[in-house]
């Protein structure tokens, strides 16, 4: 038997390598596995996030916008830029440099605060005990006393478009593009199929994103959802709502190579369309493939989840699980606030977490970000609400950047006036919404958020405005109803 710790992590995730250094800084010997390998086959940290999720694609993202405003939108600027080419190789490499140091800063971060990381492959065994099998197959087991599971999550497969890595791809394989697809379909017209595809499209793409589900961003406020989709129209992304993929067939030889798809829309009708790529984007499930032995006392859920309760404890006393393997939604941030708990429970503080004010983030552009309850679950609770509404086209700051599409949304008790959710679609929406997710931490009221002085001109100024909206009192566009 080799070395004690006080907490094993298995996984080195936003919520693994989070949990794992705060449990360091709490003094506690703490040790973090991770399997992931970089292209050298040389152990890294960061999971999925770091390596082929949120920076990557966001890497993607920001370097697309930059092409597409300078070759459709600088112009209204005064600036002529002639003609523009986009170097795809180049854009890749970046996105890798990125990604290298930035996991490579976890590893930093990881001396800095005495974590021992260990390369490998992680097992949870009965008694809190761990094996890791390391990158050459030998195998060591390790002893803690708590023992923190941070596995996870990875894309689904189907069977009707199964991933060959080359025509088919699922999220990871839409990172490594050499070039920009003539036709590119997109199964999936979630958060993931719509950043990928607003990055090809902007690129030059023709996208056709096929979505199984009849509402467009059913987990958003349908509002927003319904003025993102026409943002999303008139930027030329095809979106086709109720198309259930039944069937893809790769045809052709070498570059030639194109993917027929069969799909059946809303009306039963059965179509076809042939694309350069495909990419698979239905969704991710936890990652729990040989991470439990059956005598790890650790149970699952009816979803394949690892069950935990609220304080993120598993069914084995002093085993923990957080992020994308629990419960809730899989967002890196959420895991990394349950990582922090964790973490000071385990070294004995009394830290809870508020999971009704996780912000969620689509980084298309413009951005769709909200947090709190929507409109819908407000309606189904019964619970009274008042909206207030402010568009980004009354907004100075945003026509002179450019960026008049979208609206800021504030939903507040009818009676009380506290806030219960925020929901935007708009430039920096991402940061906007924050602004509101710390004033509902704090309990605040619209009418706080409209008493308080708002620099000008800023894009936040649209959250003050929606605010003082709720009560009928907005100064820059005409109310709804006034006091």
């Amino acid at each position: 038997m080799s070395s004690k710790f006080d907490v094993i992590v298995i996984g080195s995730g936003p919520a693994g390598y989070v949990a794992a250094i705060r449990a360091a800084q709490l003094g506690l010997k703490t040790a973090c596995v991770e399997k992931w390998k970089n292209k050298e086959g040389k152990g890294v940290n960061g999971g999925t996030c770091l390596n082929v999720g949120c920076i990557p694609s966001k890497a993607l993202l920001d370097s697309s916008h930059k092409y597409h405003e300078a070759k459709e939108d600088f112009k209204i600027h005064g600036i002529s830029t002639g003609k523009m080419d986009m170097d795809v190789p180049s854009m890749i490499e970046r996105k890798n440099n990125i990604v290298k140091q930035l996991t490579g800063g976890i590893a930093g971060l990881f001396q800095a605060n005495k974590v021992t990381p260990l390369y490998g492959t992680g097992k949870l065994l009965a008694g809190k005990k761990v094996q890791v099998v390391d990158n050459e197959g030998k195998e060591t087991v390790y002893e803690a006393d708590n023992v923190i599971l941070a596995s996870g999550s990875i894309p689904v497969n189907i069977p009707v478009a199964p991933v060959d890595d080359e025509v088919i791809v699922d999220s990871t394989g839409a990172l490594e593009f050499q070039e920009v697809p003539k036709r590119l379909g997109v199964i999936g017209a979630g958060v993931i199929g719509l950043e990928l595809g607003s990055v090809w499209k902007r690129l030059g793409s023709d996208v056709v994103l096929l979505e199984a589900m009849d509402t467009f961003l059913a987990m958003m406020d349908q509002q927003i959802a319904k003025e993102s989709q026409k943002i999303f129209k008139k930027q030329g992304l095809d979106i086709r709502l109720g198309c259930r993929v039944t069937g893809s067939e790769v045809k052709g030889k070498g570059k030639k190579k194109e993917v027929v798809v069969t799909y059946t829309d809303k009306d039963g009708n059965e179509s076809t369309e042939t694309f350069d790529k495909l990419i698979v984007c239905v969704g991710r499930r936890p990652y729990t493939d040989g991470l439990l032995s059956e005598d790890s006392g650790v149970k699952l859920d009816e979803r394949g989840s690892i069950y935990v309760n609220d304080l993120c404890s598993t069914s084995a006393p002093g085993v923990y699980a957080i992020g994308d393997v629990v419960r809730g939604p899989m967002l890196a941030h959420k895991g990394s606030e349950e990582g922090v708990m964790v973490a000071e429970r385990i070294a004995g503080e009394k830290t809870l977490m508020n999971y009704d004010i996780i912000p969620n983030v689509i980084y298309t552009h413009p951005e769709i970000a909200a947090v709190g309850r929507t409109e819908e679950q407000l309606k189904a609770d019964g619970e009274p609400y008042n909206v207030g509404i402010f568009p980004f086209i009354a907004s100075g700051r945003a026509l002179a950047a450019n960026e008049k599409d979208g609206m800021v949304k504030m939903i507040a008790h009818a009676e009380t006036d506290r806030i219960l959710g925020c929901h935007i679609v708009g430039p920096s929406a991402a940061d906007l919404v924050q602004q509101v997710a710390i004033a509902m931490e704090f309990g605040s009221s619209a009418e706080d958020i409209g008493m308080t002085v708002f620099g000008h001109p800023t894009l936040s100024e649209a959250v003050h405005e929606a605010a003082l909206a709720v009560a009928g009192h907005a100064i820059h566009i005409a109310n709804r109803k006034k006091r």
